[in-house]
């Protein structure tokens, strides 16, 4: 399933569109390939202020514009500067719902120069889908990322 994906973020990544067209192309190759990824977005740091800011994204729409570091997925990663992955958000004492239908998480943060710029975020609608298949995926995605923002 990824497999086929590589070449085509290979291109995306090396066009030169904007870096908001590129995000938005990368979130709507993933959702529509991917079938466990239900919602597919970018956050990334808010200037200098410890908290995150969302960028594009395709699926729902979220009230969830601005996340503070620390809280939730998103905002645990940046701080920890890893991966995070819930298999079951119910069982997450510190996840801010966005859709009663989402059922686990992902969240890969992008690096720029060593330091944690932002971060690639899926959520999935299955419970437990994610594999480390995924998380190496998503990883190759973010350094793609990294390349161009």
């Amino acid at each position: 399933m990824f497999t086929a994906l590589y070449p085509k973020l290979d291109s995306i990544f090396a066009c030169t569109h904007d870096s908001e067209t590129k995000l938005k192309t990368i979130c709507t190759l993933l959702e529509k390939n991917i079938p466990h990824y239900n919602w597919v977005g970018f956050y990334f740091r808010n200037g200098e202020k410890e908290e995150l800011l969302l960028g594009p994204y395709v699926g729902a729409p979220t009230d969830h514009t601005i996340i503070p570091f620390g809280k939730g997925i998103c905002g645990q990663v940046a701080v920890s500067n890893k991966n995070f992955v819930v298999p079951d958000v119910k069982a997450q004492d510190n996840y801010i719902a966005c859709s009663i239908s989402v059922k686990s998480e992902i969240v890969v943060p992008i690096f720029v120069h060593g330091k944690n710029i932002g971060q690639i975020d899926i959520d999935s609608e299955t419970i437990d889908p994610f594999t480390k298949e995924d998380e190496t995926f998503l990883e190759y995605v973010c350094k793609g990322v990294a390349s161009f923002i």
